[in-house]
């Protein structure tokens, strides 16, 4: 998986920390940045911070989320969902909206992908994103991910959109 864009050199993937809540809290504060990842608007403080810790102490077994940085800041995090064998969920937040377009997404994901393949085994990757979300399609197709089902609907930007899944079988 080798297609990396621009940037790809300074895109890092490293482990949550609790010193990156001041990054969280600020993506809180980005209206576009919760409505596109079904983040509570305007929401409490000290309830995100409970959730940050939970996220960076995250002991699952079949779950990974590992923080993107961009210029030694957090810019946003890449998750590694449902992992079973040699299957897992691939799913991107860029919580910094001002970044979204420049392909940072796209060399996260690549980079999340081949930190799954070394690491754990993982050959086959299944996404889902919503038929609205335009640059999602574009950037999980250039990946080289094809579209396997149209199930369910969500709300997605406040508009209620079908859900598109994905699979890549490397």
């Amino acid at each position: 998986m080798n297609l990396k864009d621009n940037n790809a050199e300074n895109i890092k993937l490293r482990p949550l920390s609790i010193d990156d809540f001041s990054y969280v809290l600020e993506w809180s504060k980005d209206d576009k940045f919760c409505l596109a990842n079904d983040w509570e608007l305007k929401r409490n403080e000290q309830e995100l911070y409970k959730w940050w810790q939970h996220c960076v102490n995250n002991l699952s077994g079949d779950f990974i989320r590992l923080a993107i940085e961009l210029e030694n800041r957090l810019i946003g995090y890449a998750d590694l969902a449902c992992i079973k064998g040699d299957e897992a969920e691939l799913g991107i937040a860029i919580g910094d909206s001002s970044l979204w377009g420049k392909g940072i997404g796209f060399n996260a994901s690549i980079s999340m992908m081949d930190y799954a393949s070394k690491h754990l085994g993982i050959t086959v990757f299944n996404a889902e994103t919503h038929e609205t979300n335009i640059r999602s399609r574009k950037m999980l197709e250039k990946i080289g991910f094809k579209e396997i089902s149209r199930i369910g609907r969500e709300e997605y930007l406040g508009t209620e959109s079908q859900l598109i899944q994905y699979r890549l079988s490397s």
